[in-house]
């Protein structure tokens, strides 16, 4: 077997890079935290689409894209501190938050760090000295400058609208309000050891608890949250259980579902729709409010991963599942 390294091709201010960074951690697998460069150049090399984090197994295999990559660990190292639930239901419950944090709290992420001018000067800072800290000061403002504009480019793409915002800001404060009072009493939400969908979540929340306007947001209205990021970002040290297959799920698990139902999971279905029908735009009505963006393809591809993976799940795992599913209004979204 090689004694290797895995390396870790990412940097600080990508919340994909800083949740595999947090899930090696975790797991106590031996990494390098490759975080200056261009870690997109090594997953082109490798002849993968320009996605970070990318990361080198021991062998030399180059994959990226966080939720194959964290899959592809737990195949790898079966039962070292594995990130998915023993029991099959609350493993799928876990892909589902996961999911939604990936590609739904993103669009938060996303939106605080490049609507408001405090975050987007703060972005450009760090996103830039992180890549290349020594970097001329006419070189620097340059890439600073083209790295926003391309950014804010990309806004409307990924739906970070202005039209969008109050969505988009007040499903960010009812996350932190579901979250808040919930680590205050288990350390994670299927157990006390964490699961990809704490890792899911972690990714985006680590970042809007650094960028300067949602900093503040998350400071004074869910500071345990904040708190609870910093433990998670090296929980190496932690020994804990999953909830067992019987026990009530927490409040802040169902919480998150039914807003996963109202807000995520609509989204997908319309965007779907968009797609097959070639709409030029996906609309629909989320939190009560008008939701307007182009189709996003790589998003099909996750309600198409969701709706398969629950297909997919034995007659007794759905008898005890379905019930959660349907009582957070997921169910209808998925079948």
């Amino acid at each position: 077997m090689s004694t290797n390294p895995y390396i870790l091709h990412g940097f600080g201010p990508s919340p994909y890079s800083v949740k595999m960074r947090a899930i090696l951690r975790y797991r106590r697998l031996p990494f390098i935290w490759k975080a200056v460069g261009w870690p997109r150049d090594v997953a082109v090399a490798a002849g993968l689409p320009p996605v970070i984090p990318a990361l080198t197994f021991p062998d030399g295999t180059v994959m990226n894209d966080s939720t194959p990559l964290a899959h592809a660990l737990e195949r790898a190292h079966p039962g070292q501190r594995s990130i998915v639930p023993d029991d099959p239901a609350h493993a799928y419950l876990s892909d589902l938050l996961e999911d939604f944090g990936d590609e739904w709290v993103t669009k938060i992420m996303f939106h605080y760090r490049w609507y408001y001018a405090p975050d987007r000067k703060f972005a450009q800072d760090w996103v830039i000295t992180s890549r290349n800290p020594q970097m001329q000061e006419a070189e620097r403002r340059a890439a600073m400058q083209a790295f926003n504009d391309r950014q804010v480019g990309r806004m409307a793409m990924v739906g970070c609208t202005d039209g969008n915002r109050p969505v988009i800001e007040d499903s960010y404060r009812f996350i932190l309000d579901a979250l808040d009072p919930h680590v205050r009493k288990m350390e994670y939400l299927f157990g006390s050891r964490p699961s990809l969908a704490d890792f899911g979540l972690f990714g985006q929340l680590q970042i809007l608890s650094v960028d300067p306007t949602p900093m503040m947001e998350m400071r004074e209205r869910a500071p345990d949250v904040y708190c609870w990021l910093l433990r998670l970002d090296d929980a190496s040290g932690v020994e804990g259980e999953w909830l067992t297959a019987d026990a009530p799920l927490p409040d802040a698990v169902t919480a998150l579902l039914k807003h996963c139902g109202e807000t995520y999971l609509p989204f997908l279905a319309a965007n779907r729709a968009a797609l097959e029908s070639g709409a030029p735009s996906v609309d629909l009505d989320i939190l009560g409010q008008p939701w307007s963006q182009a189709p996003f393809r790589y998003q099909a591809k996750c309600y198409d991963a969701l709706r398969k993976k629950l297909a997919a799940l034995p007659a007794d795992v759905r008898r005890r599942l379905d019930p959660v599913l349907d009582a957070t209004g997921c169910l209808r979204w998925l079948e």
